[in-house]
């Protein structure tokens, strides 16, 4: 989507090696000769090489209260064919494994993404929608917009992190940290009216959201539960859903619905003071409405999804978490944004401890990276890559209870 924007420009860091010292190469060989120089470099580093410009690599971090287990796949999206990308399962309120969603799109390797609603025992009656709590695109399209910061799940970012925050690649193929914020209007007959939500499992009180075919087959009722202060919060039975084809209301509800979308169509669902202005849209009535996602600065995301940050030119963020082992997953940046690593840990099996948030900032920096983001973790903290034996993906940390859990989105690396 046109508006949507990127944020933040990465620190460059990481240089690889080139080839040693050899014969002149005809210009037509030169790019081979460059990418085996790499490879050969990062294989005299303890990396496995999966694919030109990709590898793989475990490690031990030793840490005061134990050691851990960290697993790591490195992109250069500098090398022709490397690219990265948003896995999901082709709606926003839906979890695939990871070994799935990154099998069926042919990738090399992927990491577990964004933090999302996983369970909803505190509203009885009220579906999990496990969609995730950040924004997300997926080529150049708004998927959905973050929720109100009380109602997000995971740990909190450190101080001036928000849940707009994110990790992503913009059409100039640069991976960037940034933040998108919804920006989004209802026109009607009696004026305009600021949107509070796209394809959301919570929206803002009094507010109205937007839902597209986007958004999958999953109850919309849970994004009228809780408040802009509490997550757990009851759900509110002031409510009105208002169905919007080719620029007419066709339907109006009184409760929020279920089922998919269809394409063209857009649910509006309106809370508290949200439901009351929707009540003055009959059926027939004229309705037009606009939205995307926006930064400040001019390179649009290819693709993005909910991240938060780590360190910053090779320096753990204030305020991270330094007392809580977990299993974590993480993202690091390098060669200003045009080489990633991704990697997660063991933690909960076998001897390994996990990481807390700043020795997780550690691990990245250790492994080149200036900058980096955290990303779920506990029994979601996952890493899949290919077997150079087998040519099949593989999940290589250990999981929580040997169980691949289910995500809603991911990153994932692909050559070719």
């Amino acid at each position: 989507m046109a508006g949507v924007r990127s944020s933040l420009r990465c620190v460059a860091a990481l240089v690889l090696a080139v080839a040693p010292a050899g014969p002149v190469v005809p210009p037509a060989g030169a790019e081979a000769a460059r990418t085996a120089g790499l490879d050969a470099a990062e294989a005299a580093g303890g990396w496995e090489v999966l694919a030109p410009g990709v590898a793989y690599r475990e490690l031990t971090v030793r840490t005061a209260h134990g050691s851990a287990r960290v697993y790591a796949v490195r992109a250069d999206l500098r090398r022709p064919g490397v690219r990265a990308d948003l896995l999901f399962p082709g709606a926003v309120a839906a979890r695939t494994p990871l070994t799935q969603l990154a099998g069926a799109r042919g990738a090399v390797a992927a990491v577990n993404g964004d933090f999302f609603d996983i369970s909803e025992d505190q509203h009885p009656g009220v579906e999990a929608t496990g969609a995730t709590s950040g924004p997300a695109v997926y080529r150049g399209r708004a998927l959905k917009a973050a929720v109100p910061e009380a109602q997000r799940f995971g740990w909190r970012p450190p101080p001036g992190g928000t849940v707009e925050d994110v990790l992503g690649v913009g059409v100039d193929g640069v991976a960037r940290i940034g933040r998108l914020s919804l920006r989004g209007h209802l026109r009607t007959v009696d004026g305009v009216r600021t949107l509070g939500g796209l394809n959301q499992y919570a929206l803002p009180v009094g507010s109205i959201g937007v839902f597209t075919s986007d958004w999958g087959e999953v109850s919309r009722a849970r994004a009228a539960c809780g408040t802009d202060e509490s997550r757990q919060a009851p759900c509110t039975s002031e409510t009105l859903e208002v169905t919007v084809r080719q620029g007419r209301v066709v339907a109006v509800a009184a409760t929020p619905g279920t089922g998919p979308i269809p394409t063209g169509s857009t649910v509006l669902l309106g809370r508290e003071a949200g439901a009351r202005a929707l009540a003055a849209l009959p059926p027939g009535a004229p309705v037009a409405v606009d939205y995307g996602l926006v930064s400040g600065e001019p390179v649009p995301f290819v693709f993005a999804l909910g991240a938060h940050s780590l360190l910053r030119g090779g320096h753990a963020l204030p305020g991270l978490d330094g007392t809580v082992a977990e299993p974590r997953s993480a993202v690091g940046l390098a060669a200003g944004g045009r080489v990633l690593t991704l990697l997660s840990t063991d933690g909960r099996e076998g001897s390994s401890t996990g990481l807390t948030l700043t020795e997780l900032a550690r691990a990245v920096a250790d492994l080149g990276c200036p900058d980096g983001v955290y990303l779920d973790g506990g029994a979601s903290a996952t890493l899949v890559a290919r077997d150079s034996a087998t040519g099949g993906l593989t999940v290589r940390n250990h999981l929580d209870h040997g169980r691949e859990r289910p995500v809603p989105n991911a990153l994932g690396i692909f050559t070719g």
